[in-house]
């Protein structure tokens, strides 16, 4: 039997080689990411594979293996009655430009146009405003058991997996994450550890350079459909894990028969003004970009809030084959909150996503009543 000493000793030299920029397979990177998740290794050692892998950086092949350790050993399972397709929409963090929470507005809005969206996200770490915290402030419950994620999409067509929550993850994410400051293959993975395991993917990741390895990544773990996104600011050297308004957007695009399209869109592509950064940037309270997003949703907004969270909506739309291109996606997320379904959509969200409907109900009319 292989000792404890050896374990130690066969770990720390893998992260010998990653020091020295040699590649590991996506077997010998699942082995190490059990082990971290298994806490066979002391804590330096998991900081010092973690951060040699970053500085490598990681390959494709690596953040698969990476993937498959903790869908295994730190994910729970659970099946959904629902038809297919199935999509989540989330960002890796870690970007620089920090704006209001706009995924989870095309969440909703993209749900109220007919699609299942089964979110996995988490509470901030680098700033005040993760998208847990956002629909938390708007009436969901993001402490429950599995249970209730699960019913709300079975019946409203949204739902939450919070990723901090030990009944979705219990043995390492939220300790890694909670623990460490840069950017990682647990930033990359990390979004797409859902619970449902849905098979398209709408993601956006923290640098251009990021772009076509998450969508390999991807590739390799086996999603039918993806779109990855980086959306920089024109005025500045900054940007976001979304589609922005602010400038051009790079995107690399997965195909059902495991093509890649890689690509840039401008807003004005799209029919979109530019904006400014000041029009969509997060004011760091939970509470007023709670009100901001309500806004959009509520359709009292049809500005460059409104035209973002409609951008980033169209996404969803068009890689499910809701919409025919990205262009019609926008049409439809206007329309959906331009005739009340957005707003009757986080409502039944925010009923479903609870014990009892008056858990989360009087909450979200207090806020509505404050914009």
């Amino acid at each position: 039997m292989e000792s404890k000493e050896d374990r130690w000793r066969e770990f720390g030299a893998i992260v010998v080689r990653l020091t020295q920029g040699k590649d590991i397979t996506r077997e010998e990177a699942r082995e190490c990411w059990r082990q971290i998740c298994e806490e066979e290794q002391s804590d330096l050692q998991q900081g010092a594979f973690i951060g040699a892998l970053k500085a490598k950086p990681e390959t494709p092949e690596e953040i698969a293996g990476t993937f498959e350790a903790l869908y295994e050993y730190d994910t729970v399972k659970v099946k959904v009655d629902v038809p297919e397709p199935l999509i989540d929409n989330c960002g890796t963090g870690a970007d620089t430009l920090k704006t209001f929470n706009i995924s989870s507005g095309a969440a909703i809005v993209a749900s109220a146009c007919g699609l299942y969206v089964v979110r996995h996200a988490a509470r901030a770490i680098s700033s005040n405003c993760g998208a847990i915290d956002v629909v938390e402030a708007l009436g969901v419950n993001v402490e429950s058991a599995p249970k209730l994620p699960k019913q709300s999409i079975e019946k409203a067509g949204i739902c939450a997996w919070n990723a901090f929550l030990p009944s979705v993850h219990p043995k390492t994410l939220a300790r890694v994450l909670s623990q460490i400051r840069f950017g990682s293959a647990i930033n990359l993975v990390g979004p797409l550890l859902n619970p449902t395991m849905p098979t398209y993917k709408v993601m956006g990741v923290p640098t251009i350079d990021m772009i076509d390895i998450e969508a390999q990544t991807l590739r390799e773990i086996g999603f039918k459909r993806a779109f990855v996104m980086y959306g920089l600011d024109d005025h500045s050297d900054k940007g976001m894990d979304e589609l922005s308004t602010l400038g051009t957007n790079h995107v690399a695009e997965l195909a059902e028969d495991g093509t890649i399209d890689k690509y840039t869109i401008a807003p004005e592509d799209l029919g979109i003004k530019r904006a400014r950064f000041e029009d969509m940037a997060s004011s760091r309270d939970v509470q007023k970009d709670s009100l901001t997003l309500l806004r959009v949703i509520m359709g009292k907004d049809e500005g460059p809030r409104n035209d973002i969270v409609c951008l980033n909506a169209a996404p969803l739309l068009y890689i499910t084959g809701k919409a025919k291109d990205l262009k019609e996606g926008i049409d439809m997320a206007r329309e959906a909150i331009g005739n009340g379904n957005a707003l009757e959509k986080l409502r039944s969200w925010v009923t479903w996503q609870n014990e009892k409907p008056e858990d989360g109900l009087p909450l979200l009319e207090k806020m509505i009543q404050q914009t």
